[in-house]
């Protein structure tokens, strides 16, 4: 079989690395929350050997995580974890969290439970970078990034795009400052937190 395959993957995956290379210095593990296909798990834990890099998705996405880790073959890569942010998750503490492309496929409600777990396994000093298309004060950044928001609410009316201020929000109040808005190519965007009460 196969492995998945996302075009987009391998076109954000170095800008990102710019990112969160700079950001993952002083931890030494990251949950990744919905890992997709597994490509971002691999090359992110290649080019920083350093990190034990944990992937985690919903069921029906862990085979194909599978399948890149065992083609990978690397020593800083765990087992999927099975994780669905409306349950609870398999995991108790996190110094560091990354989640790319997740905010805009879930319901808000699922943002909001996401936000509130984070507060729960998020070790302080800890970080949390997102990825991917946000509003500016409620506009598109784009026309792209509208088209795309039709297409994501057309296939789901509960998702699309996010407007960074309703994040920024929610992020506030799991107890996080904003460290970095760094402007990525597609008219993407990588958002680094922190915890600010440690």
């Amino acid at each position: 079989m196969e492995r998945p395959f996302s075009q987009a993957c391998e076109n954000n995956q170095s800008p990102i690395l710019s990112v969160i290379s700079r950001h993952f210095v002083e931890v030494d593990f990251v949950l990744e929350i919905g890992s997709g296909t597994g490509q971002h798990a691999v090359y992110f834990a290649k080019h920083l050997p350093q990190l034990l890099w944990q992937p985690s998705d919903r069921q029906p996405y862990l085979e194909g995580i599978n399948q890149w880790l065992s083609w990978a073959a690397l020593d800083n890569i765990n087992s999927p974890l099975e994780l669905d942010v409306n349950k609870t998750w398999p995991i108790e503490s996190t110094p560091a969290i990354f989640s790319a492309n997740t905010l805009h496929i879930m319901s808000w409600q699922e943002v909001e439970g996401f936000f509130s777990a984070i507060k729960t396994v998020l070790c302080c000093p800890g970080i949390v970078c997102f990825y991917g298309p946000f509003n500016k004060n409620g506009q598109y950044t784009s026309d792209s990034n509208a088209q795309f928001d039709q297409w994501l609410k057309a296939r789901n009316p509960l998702s699309g795009i996010r407007d960074f201020e309703a994040i920024d929000r929610l992020a506030k109040g799991a107890g996080l400052r904003l460290l970095e808005d760094c402007a990525l190519p597609a008219n993407n965007r990588c958002l680094v937190y922190q915890q600010r009460n440690c």
